[in-house]
């Protein structure tokens, strides 16, 4: 495919932008894959990128049954960061910090990426110790955060209210190299470089079923027809338990709807992510000037991907005590999209009891932030047929050991 540049957006501009081609091919599936992968969402597609620039493997499909980054990947709230308390979950979570940072050059396509800096605030004294803890290992894990104290709160986002008599700011974790990128533009981004490298990424092709015999997965049924291949990943957010079951095991996720919503646009006024978990909701202003807001998930297992007034009040209730501001503003739009939650709130990357199938998934309501690291440790796990460094700890075996991986802390919100 022709390169993006600014001689191009030129050229085409005297034409008439007549001559722009497709971004990505829509080919009709071929009989047999060395790798299939379903979900086309970031995971997905960052899976399929990294397998092919990597590892040389291009015979690669990605399934998708809806539209491509339809599902959590045009769903959330584009958050980055990766200032974890865990070992393994920094690493990866850094990991792909460090790509976010390039992503747009490595791709030829604008993601976006704004490193407008991501603060956490405590308003308690359990969770001022609790940042004090995260800080020190982040310290330890080389990624770049600091303590802040309300005052310097106060030069990051004049417009917060730090006194509020039920959830005072005490302080706050401060990652001046987090911040934002554009949900739909990863997806497109990485589809677009995947497909030039000659992976197949097939829309509207649901799985039906997959097929096994003695020796592993042979291959899935979809409504496209059948298609074989030597390796399957499963890389579906919410619907990771119902593919498992189709190949006969079951995953130890549960799935529950996670919401958001944007108000309607106003002139700048936050120009950095504040997450604060006390009050359980976490807000930024998008380039277009709405106030991005999200909050924690339902409190029962759901497939929905609609949003609830109940939970939008209960988000915004808490939210304009520290931003006094909101409470004149008026909705635009809200959404829910569907999480899959493990109990030590970490994800699953690893080998599943069927041999020949990966699975990708329990990622919760961190998954966006994940996307590069996840596609670049899910693709060496599958060229290699066996976990790297970066996915080895994240793997089901963990839950028979007793070697969890607890970010229920760090996640910044209550679940």
């Amino acid at each position: 495919m022709r390169r993006y540049s600014v001689f191009a957006l030129a050229r085409e501009a005297l034409r008439h932008h007549a001559g722009w081609e497709r971004a990505w091919r829509s080919p009709e599936p071929k009989p047999r894959y060395d790798v299939v992968i379903v979900g086309a969402g970031g995971h997905g597609l960052a899976t399929a990128y990294y397998l092919a620039k990597n590892h040389g493997v291009r015979n690669v499909a990605v399934l998708e049954k809806g539209w491509l980054g339809g599902g959590n990947t045009g769903r959330n709230t584009t958050i980055i960061r990766s200032n974890y308390l865990q070992p393994p979950s920094a690493a990866i979570f850094e990991k792909a910090r460090q790509l976010y940072e390039t992503l747009s050059q490595d791709l030829n396509f604008n993601v976006m990426f704004s490193p407008r800096g991501v603060l956490m605030l405590a308003q308690t004294e359990h969770e001022l110790r609790a940042w004090k803890r995260t800080w020190h290992a982040n310290r330890l894990a080389g990624i770049e955060t600091e303590m802040v104290s309300p005052a310097r709160i106060r030069e990051i986002v004049p417009a917060i209210n730090l006194d509020g008599p039920r959830y005072p700011v005490l302080g706050g974790l401060w990652q001046a190299r987090g911040g934002t990128a554009r949900h739909d533009a990863v997806a497109w981004g990485y589809a677009r470089a995947a497909s030039d490298l000659g992976v197949d990424i097939i829309e509207n092709c649901a799985v039906t079923g997959i097929d096994r015999d003695a020796a592993g997965v042979t291959g899935v049924r979809t409504t496209k027809g059948a298609i074989a291949c030597g390796k399957l990943c499963l890389v579906v957010a919410g619907s990771s338990g119902v593919l498992a079951e189709m190949a006969g095991f079951r995953l130890p996720i549960e799935s529950l709807a996670l919401q958001a919503l944007v108000s309607e646009p106003v002139k700048p006024a936050i120009d950095c992510v504040i997450m604060a978990n006390t009050v359980h909701g976490y807000i930024s202003q998008s380039d277009k000037g709405e106030m991005v807001i999200g909050g924690g998930t339902d409190g029962f297992n759901n497939y929905t991907q609609r949003g609830s007034f109940q939970h939008v009040e209960e988000t915004l209730r808490a939210l304009i005590e520290t931003f006094p501001m909101l409470s004149r503003l008026r909705m635009l739009r809200q959404w829910g999209g569907i999480v899959d939650m493990t109990g030590d709130r970490s994800p699953i990357i690893g080998a599943s009891p069927v041999p020949g199938i990966f699975v990708n998934c329990g990622w919760g309501t961190g998954g966006f932030k994940a996307i590069p690291g996840s596609g670049w440790a899910c693709a060496e796990m599958l060229a290699r047929g066996a976990p790297g460094d970066l996915a080895g700890p994240f793997g089901l075996d963990r839950f028979t050991e007793g070697r969890m991986i607890d970010e229920s802390v760090a996640a910044a919100v209550a679940h």
